[in-house]
């Protein structure tokens, strides 16, 4: 079926990598993967998304992930790992005119490597025992590089993703929907046909809560 939430306030941007809002992350996370995430109810513990695996050098100073085989953009493409590179280059050293709400945290990144399509390396300046953690953060978004190319701003304004749902509508100040991606690289997933994201006021969701204590008093 499709699952029906509440967000009380519309996102500034869609972009992942600019924003810190729950406005932004609520909505378009299902429409992203991230390289590696916190496993479904045992936070702190980190998984794999994007990588199929990982390691880490003796010396904590660099990180090799293995992507997975035959995932695709919602558009059809292939992702690679020019995909991974370009998003946190994005991140580390954002281009004129984009804000990188996590450049801070990338601080200690020296070098992004690709030495095959399905092989990413993060080379470290230093150590940073944070990295993994910052692998997982669900607002480090991996976008189509080509996009990225075309337009550094393409994510504002637009939804490209490699997560369980594609993006299908947004009205402002009503709703965001998004539907099952059928070409999704985790089989059998998502369970959902789809999400609805309905924007309610502060003032609307206060309202709905005192009716529930008028209703709760009799």
């Amino acid at each position: 079926g499709t699952l029906n939430f509440a967000i009380a306030a519309e996102p500034p941007t869609y972009d992942c990598h600019a924003s810190s809002t729950f406005a932004v992350i609520q909505r378009v996370a299902p429409h992203y993967s991230t390289v590696l995430k916190y496993e479904p109810h045992k936070y702190p513990a980190i998984v794999g998304d994007l990588a199929d695996s990982w390691t880490v050098s003796p010396d904590s100073l660099t990180y090799t992930i293995k992507l997975h085989p035959g995932v695709l953009f919602h558009d059809g493409t292939p992702l690679t790992s020019e995909d991974v590179k370009a998003s946190y280059e994005r991140i580390a050293n954002p281009p004129q005119g984009i804000n990188s709400a996590r450049r801070d945290s990338m601080i200690k990144l020296a070098s992004i490597e690709t030495p095959d399509p399905l092989t990413v390396v993060f080379k470290l300046k230093e150590v940073d025992v944070a990295f993994l953690t910052n692998l997982a953060s669900p607002w480090n978004c991996i976008f189509s590089a080509a996009k990225l190319k075309q337009d550094p701003n393409f994510p504002a304004r637009n939804v490209l993703g490699t997560g369980p749902f594609k993006f299908t509508a947004h009205v402002a100040g009503s709703y965001r929907t998004g539907e099952r991606f059928d070409g999704y690289f985790r089989k059998g997933h998502p369970y959902l046909d789809g999400f609805r994201a309905i924007t309610t006021s502060p003032s609307a969701m206060l309202n709905a809560l005192a009716g529930r204590q008028v209703d709760a008093e009799f």
